[in-house]
C-alpha cells in the first residue's frame, strides 16, 4: 500500500449500520460531525421596533405640536373667559336680562358665582378639541394650498378637454389662506357640534340639564345621534362667513404690518391687538347669522322652532326690527375680542416652545 492510500485510509472512518437497523459499512470522512454536541446553544436575536422613539419622533412633528398648541391655547383662554361666555349666550337667546351689568348680577343672584362658569365644564370638553382641529386644519390646509399654487406655477395649470374646447384650472385666483379658514370652520365643527349643543343646553336651561350625563341622556333619548346634531346646517352656514373672515384677517393683517415695520414676527402685544381686531371684524359680519342659529337650537327646546335660517332671520326682524339681529353683540365683542386675541397669542407662544427644535435644527 502506498503513502498516499494510507492517508487517505487514516482520513476516513467506518460507520456500521443503518438508520433502519439493517447492517453495512459506510465510509465517512473523519471531518465530518455527525454527531454534534448534545446540548446546542441555540441564540435567537429578535429586533422589537422602537416604540418609544417612534412615539417621540410622532409627537416632534409639525402637525402635532400645532395640534397640541391650538389644544392649550383654547383650554387657557376658556378658563379666563367663561363668564363672558355665559353672558353673551344669555344675551343672544334672549334669556334674562338686556344689559351686560345687570346680567350678571341677575347670574350671582340666581346660581351664585359659580353661575357664571354654567356649562364651563362641557366648554372646556368643547374648546381643547375644536381649537386643536380648527388651528390644526387651518395650518395644515394653507400649506397643502400654499404648495399646490407653487407647483401649477412652475407646471402648466391641470386641463380638462371636451371635444374642441380645453378648460384651464388655476388656483391663482383662491387665497390659501381664505380656503384654509373656511376648511378650519367646517372640519372643526362636523368634529364637535355635539359638544356646542350640549354647552347651549347646560347654559340656557341649567334647570332642565342640571348635569353633563343626564343632559346626553335626555338629548339622546328625544332625538337620538342626530338629537346631537341639531342645528347643524344653520351652524355651517354661520360658520363659514366668520371662519374665513376671521383667519384671513389676521394672516392677512399680521403679513402686512411685518413688512411695513420690516419684522419677522409681531410680538405677543402685537398678536393681542391684530387676533382681537380680526375677531371683532368676523364677528360683525356673521352675527346675524349667530342670533338666528341659536334661535333655532333654542327654539327647539320650546317646541316653536322656526323651519329653517331664513325664516328665523324673517321672526327676529319681524318681533324686533333689524336692530334685532344685533341684539347681544355688545356682550359678544366683549368676549369675541379678547378670546381672539388671547388665544392667538397663547397658540403663537406655544407654537414656538413645540417647534423649537425644528427652527433651530
Amino acid at each position: 500500500m502506498t503513502a498516499e492510500s494510507e492517508s487517505q485510509k487514516k482520513s476516513y472512518c467506518l460507520v456500521g449500520g443503518d438508520v433502519y437497523g439493517y447492517g453495512g459499512v459506510i465510509l465517512v470522512p473523519k471531518d465530518l460531525h455527525l454527531f454534534p454536541n448534545k446540548d446546542p446553544q441555540i441564540n435567537l436575536q429578535f429586533n422589537l421596533p422602537d416604540v418609544g422613539r417612534a412615539f417621540n419622533d410622532f409627537m416632534r412633528t409639525r402637525e402635532v405640536a400645532e395640534f397640541l398648541s391650538g389644544a392649550l391655547a383654547g383650554a387657557m383662554t376658556k378658563a379666563v373667559l367663561a363668564p363672558l361666555e355665559t353672558i353673551r349666550t344669555r344675551m343672544v337667546v334672549g334669556v334674562g336680562s338686556r344689559n351686560i351689568g345687570a346680567s350678571f348680577v341677575q347670574v350671582i343672584e340666581q346660581q351664585g358665582w359659580q353661575g357664571l362658569w354654567a356649562g364651563n365644564t362641557i366648554n372646556m370638553l368643547r374648546i381643547i378639541p375644536t381649537q386643536a382641529i380648527e388651528l390644526g386644519t387651518f395650518e395644515c390646509v394653507k400649506r397643502a394650498m400654499t404648495s399646490a399654487q407653487e407647483k401649477w406655477m412652475d407646471t402648466a395649470s391641470p386641463k380638462l378637454h371636451i371635444g374642441n374646447a380645453s378648460l384651464s384650472f388655476s388656483l391663482s385666483w383662491l387665497s390659501p389662506v381664505a380656503v384654509a379658514g373656511a376648511a378650519a370652520g367646517v372640519v372643526s365643527t362636523l368634529a364637535c357640534h355635539p359638544l356646542e349643543v350640549l354647552k347651549d343646553r347646560l347654559t340656557v336651561n341649567p334647570e332642565v340639564y342640571p348635569s353633563l350625563r343626564i343632559a346626553v341622556h335626555k338629548i339622546y333619548k328625544e332625538g337620538g345621534i342626530s338629537g346631537l346634531y341639531a342645528g347643524l346646517g344653520p351652524t355651517l352656514i354661520g360658520m363659514l362667513p366668520y371662519s374665513t373672515c376671521y383667519y384671513f384677517m389676521y394672516e392677512t393683517i399680521k403679513k402686512s404690518y411685518c413688512q411695513a415695520q420690516k419684522k419677522e414676527s409681531l410680538s405677543r402685544a402685537e398678536m393681542l391687538l391684530v387676533g382681537a381686531f380680526s375677531g371683532l371684524t368676523a364677528s360683525t359680519i356673521s352675527y346675524p347669522l349667530e342670533v338666528a342659529r341659536k334661535r333655532l337650537m333654542v327654539g327647539a327646546l320650546q317646541g316653536k322652532c322656526p323651519p329653517h335660517m331664513v325664516a328665523a332671520l324673517s321672526e327676529v326682524v319681524r318681533e324686533e326690527g333689524l336692530l334685532g339681529l344685533y341684539r347681544g353683540w355688545g356682550a359678544s365683542c366683549l368676549k369675541v375680542m379678547p378670546s381672539s386675541g388671547i388665544t392667538w397669542m397663547f397658540y403663537e407662544a406655544w407654537k414656538d416652545i413645540l417647534l423649537a427644535d425644528r427652527r433651530h435644527s
